[in-house]
């Protein structure tokens, strides 16, 4: 998306465009934590349920012997710990204080099937209270049209963020083991070497746009550069870059990478189309003697054993 901003800026200020790379990372970040703070916020609300009925003038038998399954979930204990995750929501002041999102999601979660059968079940067990999350990630926070909207007016920078940032957040949740001493959760890049190639990638795709383009125009038969999608150029410009520049990346695993991207960024036939472009391309930078690889799979042939 970074890519596509610059090309719509028509100034040609690659500085800026690097800077904005970089906060736009940040700010996925942001959503990552943002999302898992809803989920403790959810717990919250319920905790907060029952003490109200306790303390009702005349509170019924089920108000006096609540079911705490949920807020006794031992997933969301461990993160309501983290100490790596309540610094990062505490410095950069993550709050969904103020927000009708987190009730509106209570009323929803509470008249949902799945959380019935979940504060039902037998006893208490660390995969089952860990599934319960991932379940709430992925059917009832990916499934809202409200939270979308919302994190949608919040930032421009997560409008197609929540699928990928849930898939993150799931997979960190799968990672907590219940005698973890520190569950750790992912970090903002990997390592510096990840880092920089954040940068190169998007520098040199900048950079070399006009080469690439001619690549491009070059292997679509039939079609003007100016016909296609510009999404499908930009993706098709950032896996040649890729290819071009970063020798320990198999070709195979770029093309698969980034025929993924366009099924998500493009239109329902650009993954098809991308593919068959790429193909070519990579024979062609082959044939040049250009394809600067090496090692087994390298190359991007089969490896059959």
């Amino acid at each position: 998306m970074a890519l596509y901003a610059f090309n719509r800026r028509n100034d040609g200020n690659l500085s800026q465009a690097e800077k904005e790379l970089v906060f736009s990372i940040i700010k996925t970040y942001d959503l990552y934590h943002y999302l898992l703070l809803l989920v403790l916020e959810l717990s919250d609300i319920a905790a907060e349920k029952i003490d109200k009925a306790m303390h009702k003038r005349i509170p019924t038998h089920e108000d006096l012997n609540p079911n705490r399954r949920f807020i006794d979930n031992m997933l969301i204990a461990q993160l309501r710990e983290n100490k790596g995750f309540n610094d990062y929501v505490s410095s950069n002041k993550l709050s969904w204080v103020n927000s009708h999102i987190p009730r509106l999601l209570y009323n929803k979660l509470i008249a949902w099937e799945g959380y019935r059968e979940y504060i039902n079940s037998a006893k208490p067990d660390f995969n089952e209270d860990k599934k319960f999350v991932i379940s709430i990630i992925n059917d009832l926070f990916l499934a809202s049209e409200d939270l979308q909207s919302y994190l949608e007016e919040q930032s421009i920078y997560w409008n197609d963020d929540m699928e990928y940032v849930s898939a993150m957040v799931e997979k960190t949740i799968r990672k907590f083991r219940p005698d973890a001493v520190k569950n750790v959760l992912m970090p903002l890049y990997k390592n510096d070497e990840d880092k920089d190639f954040v940068k190169i990638l998007f520098r040199q795709a900048v950079m070399n746009e006009k080469k690439y383009s001619e690549l491009i125009d070059k292997n679509t038969t039939n079609w003007e550069v100016e016909r296609i999608a510009l999404m499908d150029i930009l993706v098709m410009q950032l896996a040649i870059t890729e290819i071009m520049e970063f020798q320990e990346i198999p070709v195979r695993v770029t093309l698969n990478e980034y025929i993924e991207i366009a099924k998500y960024y493009c239109t329902s036939k650009s993954s098809t189309f991308v593919n068959g472009i790429l193909d070519k391309i990579v024979k062609d930078i082959r044939d040049a003697g250009m394809l600067n690889k090496s090692g087994r799979g390298l190359m991007g042939e089969e490896i059959n054993d």
